[in-house]
C-alpha cells in the first residue's frame, strides 16, 4: 500500500483580501495611503482600488517607472541610484517617502502610510541583479524601511503577482505593528 502523500497547509487569502484587511485597518485608524510603484506598474493601486470604499484612505500614487521619475518626482537620492542601482532597499524606502509626500497637499493632513516597489521582473537582468529580485518600502510618519530581497521565481506576471501581494501583506504587518503600539 502506498504511502499517504503529506498534508501542505495551503493558504486561501488572495490578495485582495490583504488590499480589503489593509483598507479596513486605515479606516480604523483614521489613515491614508500613497503608493509609488517601479515593476509593479500600477498593481498594488489596482489591487487597492478594487476594495470598495478604499476611497476613504487610499491618496493615490505614481508609476515611477524611469530612473529620473523616481529622482525627480519622488526625490529618490541620486547619489544612492549611482551607486546601487535603482533595484536596492534603500530606495524601495525612499520612494515609499516620496509617495507620501506627493500626495500630501496644503488643505490635508500629510499621507500616513507609503509603499515603494522596486526590482526585476524580467525577462532579462538588470543593473547586475537578477530576474525576481524585489525590493519594497513601506513608510510613515515615523519614517521608511526597505524590506528584501525577495527572490520571487517564475514569470514576469508571476514575479509582478507575487511582489504585490508582498508588498501589500508587508504594509499589513507595519499597521498591525503600529496598531499594538498605540
Amino acid at each position: 500500500m502506498a504511502a499517504e502523500p503529506e498534508y501542505v497547509p495551503r493558504s486561501t487569502e488572495t490578495v485582495y483580501h490583504i488590499a480589503r484587511e489593509v483598507v479596513q485597518l486605515l479606516k480604523q485608524s483614521g489613515e491614508t495611503l500613497a503608493v509609488s510603484e517601479s515593476l509593479t506598474g500600477g498593481g498594488v493601486m489596482a489591487t487597492l482600488t478594487s476594495v470598495e470604499g478604499c476611497s476613504a484612505v487610499f491618496r493615490g500614487g505614481v508609476v515611477s517607472y524611469a530612473t529620473p521619475v523616481k529622482q525627480h518626482l519622488l526625490k529618490v537620492d541620486g547619489d544612492l541610484i549611482a551607486e546601487h542601482g535603482v533595484i536596492h532597499a534603500d530606495v524601495a524606502a525612499q520612494m515609499a517617502a516620496g509617495a507620501r509626500t506627493v500626495t500630501t497637499h496644503q488643505d490635508m493632513a500629510p499621507t500616513s502610510w507609503g509603499i515603494g516597489t522596486t526590482g526585476v521582473a524580467g525577462p532579462d537582468p538588470q543593473d547586475g541583479k537578477p530576474v525576481g529580485m524585489v525590493f519594497i518600502g513601506v513608510a510613515s510618519p515615523s519614517g521608511s524601511k526597505g524590506f528584501g530581497p525577495f527572490h520571487f521565481p517564475g514569470s514576469r506576471e508571476r514575479v509582478r503577482e507575487a511582489t504585490v501581494g508582498e508588498a501589500l501583506s508587508l504594509l499589513r504587518q507595519e499597521l498591525l505593528r503600529a496598531k499594538l503600539q498605540n
